[in-house]
């Protein structure tokens, strides 16, 4: 590792690139702490420490949303507008065409999720300013109209910012940009937790600390082994002959991802599940009693944690089916192997072949599923074994921060190889 690191800093591109990076993610961290004005941050913060739901989006935020900054939105009105238009493009012919143009038609879709980002962003910023409103804390101490069309438009801004942001990381070939300001917001609520544990710990809680790094470990290193797993189908390729020439007839192999999703199926069911609490706290001071007691009741179901984590659970395993099937096509990939000649050894081509690919990712998919769904409540699990109110690192954020840096690792190793090509 320390020649990889020595080889990284002798060459100079690469080492300005790196650079440029931290410094991007340091002007990330820095605007993190701006906070919109007319806003108590302390109240804010008790209220995110006792609402379990809100927490977990302030994890994922890096934080941003419990300081509410400039950039409190994250990069989520992107990433949603992204899975918008994943899902459109499986409806509407014209994305779908696009899907298929190569670089150019994923420029424009790109294009497009920037600016449906916008109006997203600017309609999550007044849910959420009308949500604090709603809690009756003290937390906004002044909404006049001319105070709430500025901090919307503020909160826009910053989230257009990061972008911008994440797109200039992009460019320089480290990894996803966007991805890599969500590993850099976790990340940086790491040192926190770590302070609090070392200030409120004695000699009761040793066990409970060897507990969790024993959870950490064996968590990553299944992260790493699901995340880098893969079945090989098996591929042969027939011989032909052009001319007085033959080509085909080698052995190869279709790689299938185990976990094809990634950390979409979690993202998804963080969505929905968020979803009813969140609508539920703007009628908790309603007048109309049934509809006052329906939303009290319906919080309190959510802060349950054994039905918490078993609706979670479910959604991810579903999400996870439903994901794949948006983007694995085995009818196109069978096509594709029968136009090239290629064939997998005992399926006929053709429909068959598309059959036996599903049957197959139906049963690797059962096994991401499941594993996706277990990441995502270990830390209730956790809280339920030992009684502390969470890990130090969720599983979910766990997973995003083993994806990227393999992802980063990958991206270095890649440039430092062709660097080694060119000096031949």
């Amino acid at each position: 590792m320390l020649e990889k690191i020595s080889q990284i800093w002798k060459i100079k591109d690469l080492r300005n690139k790196i650079v440029f990076v931290l410094a991007i993610l340091v002007v990330f961290r820095l605007v993190a702490y701006i906070p919109v004005p007319g806003v108590d941050v302390t109240a804010l913060r008790r209220f995110f420490e006792s609402n379990q739901l809100l927490g977990l989006m302030n994890v994922f935020s890096g934080g941003t949303m419990q300081n509410f900054s400039v950039v409190m939105l994250g990069v989520g009105p992107y990433i949603t507008a992204s899975i918008i238009f994943q899902l459109l493009a499986m409806i509407v012919p014209s994305l779908e065409e696009m899907t298929k143009e190569g670089e150019a038609g994923q420029r424009r879709i790109n294009q497009y999720t920037r600016l449906l980002s916008v109006p997203l962003a600017f309609l999550q910023s007044y849910a959420m300013i009308m949500l604090l409103r709603q809690t009756g804390q003290g937390i906004i101490t002044d909404l006049s109209l001319v105070r709430l069309i500025t901090s919307m438009i503020t909160i826009t801004a910053g989230t257009v910012f990061l972008m911008w942001l994440g797109e200039l990381i992009s460019e320089k070939g480290i990894g996803n940009g966007i991805s890599i300001l969500i590993f850099a917001g976790i990340i940086s609520s790491l040192p926190q937790r770590l302070q609090q544990m070392a200030v409120t710990f004695d000699s009761s809680q040793l066990v409970q600390v060897i507990l969790y790094v024993a959870i950490a470990v064996v968590t990553i290193v299944g992260v790493v082994f699901v995340t880098e797993a893969q079945r090989n189908i098996p591929v042969v390729y027939a011989k032909q002959v052009r001319g007085n020439k033959v080509f085909g007839g080698s052995n190869t192999h279709l790689p299938l991802r185990v976990n094809m999703a990634g950390v979409i199926p979690i993202i998804f069911a963080i969505s929905i599940i968020l979803f009813p609490p969140m609508v539920a706290q703007f009628f908790l001071r309603v007048k109309t009693a049934w509809i006052s007691h329906l939303a009290q009741g319906t919080i309190q179901l959510f802060n349950n944690s054994i039905f918490y984590a078993a609706l979670y659970f479910l959604l991810v395993v579903a999400f996870t089916y439903f994901y794949t099937a948006v983007i694995f096509h085995p009818q196109k990939i069978a096509e594709n192997l029968q136009k090239q000649g290629g064939f997998i050894p005992g399926v006929r081509p053709g429909k068959t072949t598309a059959e036996y690919l599903q049957y197959i990712m139906n049963r690797i998919l059962l096994a991401s599923s499941v594993f996706l769904g277990a990441i995502a409540v270990l830390p209730l699990i956790v809280k339920s074994m030992t009684g502390s109110q969470s890990m130090v690192i969720g599983g979910t954020s766990l997973l995003i921060v083993v994806a990227v840096v393999i992802e980063i690792v990958k991206q270095v190793e890649s440039q430092l190889t062709m660097r080694e090509y060119e000096q031949y």
